[in-house]
């Protein structure tokens, strides 16, 4: 089949791209983030796997083009989506697509508003060390295949088997019907808790052998069906499990074994006990999980240390709701007496459904000499509500007797970092959607170790 994808430097949409180009059809696509005439990673990735890409508004559908791929952010004024409908193409939605993958193969989808990226990958790693040869498509480049030179949210294996990211923010993890679900977390993103557990219930009904279900989340826990795991323990201290943490990563015991990994905080026990829950089901044993898991190597921009001098550090990740921002700032907290946090909100109506609930969680956990610092929330074009700014963070923050910063233009943070970090702290880089920011916590790098 020959392949259009609309958006494709997405990387929901680069990962399905990337799959269907290794299972050998034929693949190209447009985006707008190659319309700029400096280099892009993205496109000259794609372009190494042969598969031809185009600056938007500049994509050319050929007469014997059976599909042109969109995702829910593509609007129908993008040229090659008028093109499409113009010219008799068939428009397929990335989910409806990768449904049909999904359902042709032994798939193992991972669900929940939380963790889906990092335990995708975990799961996908352990397989592949135990000999199993699984297939990915994931939302996050795994380092471990960065290092080969690919973007890393990608790979085809030689085994039916599939490992898949799941997607609730734009209600499309309804279509899937795993033979193995797994739901991590049910908490606000994107979507108030009233439009998410529908969603999440459907997915179960949709799973076909086995769902896994954390028990520690109250909502995922309503959907527990005989298989699950937890990793709290009110009998015992450190969570029942010997969990425990420094600057090198964390170690916890299940079932009498002792795992080992080079990520920090507790909810990445979490996401390892549901990578390790589902190798149970393949009959791996524990030491076999384990000595994979201890090869993780992560995946990009999720608690990645870009930093690390002995004595300050600093840390790019992906949080951008409440329950992601405030688990890697606990996971900081843990090593550092002070954390100097920065977070880009990443649209405005995230923004706005996210505001109280991220107030009141960070006014309950930022200590006395933590720094929580916000510059203006991300537009990635389109049509938007604008009435929201990033300042009404900061000053509730403020108002509730915390220390707490408004810098609007990010570029301006390198410096005042500069001139305010001391020995000790860790610098904490937070936002997604935004494809510069890795370069930018570069920038942070440059400006504190100089």
């Amino acid at each position: 089949m020959k392949y259009f994808f609309i958006g494709i430097a997405g990387s929901g949409m680069s990962a399905v791209a990337q799959y269907l180009k290794g299972k050998g059809h034929e693949v190209s696509g447009s985006d707008r983030q190659f319309l700029t005439k400096n280099g892009n990673e993205t496109k000259e990735k794609l372009e190494a796997l042969g598969i031809k890409c185009y600056p938007q508004g500049e994509g050319i559908l050929d007469s014997d083009t059976d599909f042109a791929v969109i995702s829910t952010a593509i609007e129908d004024t993008v040229k090659e989506y008028k093109e499409a409908k113009e010219g008799g193409v068939k428009i397929l939605h990335r989910s409806d697509l990768l449904a049909e993958i999904c359902n042709k193969n032994f798939t193992i989808a991972v669900a929940g508003t939380s963790g889906k990226s990092t335990t995708t990958a975990m799961i996908f790693h352990v397989l592949q060390e135990c000999g199993l040869e699984p297939s990915l498509i994931t939302g996050a480049g795994l380092i471990s295949l960065q290092n080969k030179g690919l973007i890393g949210n990608a790979y085809v294996g030689k085994s039916d088997i599939l490992v898949i990211e799941t997607d609730e923010s734009d209600g499309t993890i309804i279509k899937y019907k795993p033979k193995i679900g797994l739901i991590l977390n049910i908490d606000k993103d994107h979507k108030e808790i009233s439009e998410l557990v529908p969603l999440f219930e459907t997915f179960k009904q949709n799973t076909v052998e086995k769902l896994i279900v954390n028990l520690d989340n109250p909502l995922s826990k309503k959907l527990d069906s005989g298989h699950n795991f937890s990793c709290l323990d009110v009998k015992a201290e450190n969570y029942g499990y010997d969990f425990s943490q420094d600057i090198s990563g964390i170690t916890f015991n299940s079932n009498n074994q002792r795992f080992t990994l080079s990520v920090i905080g507790h909810h990445n026990m979490e996401n390892a006990m549901a990578a390790i829950s589902v190798a149970r089901l393949f009959n791996i044993s524990d030491d076999k999980t384990a000595a994979a898991l201890a090869k993780y190597e992560g995946i990009f921009r999720r608690n990645r240390i870009v930093f690390n001098d002995g004595n300050i550090m600093v840390m790019d990740d992906f949080a951008h709701n409440p329950a992601k921002i405030c688990a890697t700032l606990s996971a900081c907290q843990k090593i550092s007496k002070r954390v100097l946090a920065w977070f880009q909100p990443h649209g405005f109506a995230p923004s706005r459904l996210m505001k109280n609930e991220l107030i009141e969680r960070l006014s309950a956990l930022l200590r006395g000499d933590d720094v929580m610092i916000f510059s203006k929330i991300y537009y990635a074009g389109g049509t938007a509500d604008k009435s929201i700014s990033a300042e009404e963070f900061s000053f509730a923050l403020t108002k509730n007797g915390k220390k707490s910063l408004y810098i609007e233009d990010r570029n301006l943070l390198p410096e005042f970092l500069k001139n305010n970090v001391k020995t000790g702290d860790i610098i904490l880089l937070m936002g997604a959607r935004d494809t510069t920011l890795s370069n930018f916590a570069e920038e942070v790098v440059n400006a504190v170790k100089n």
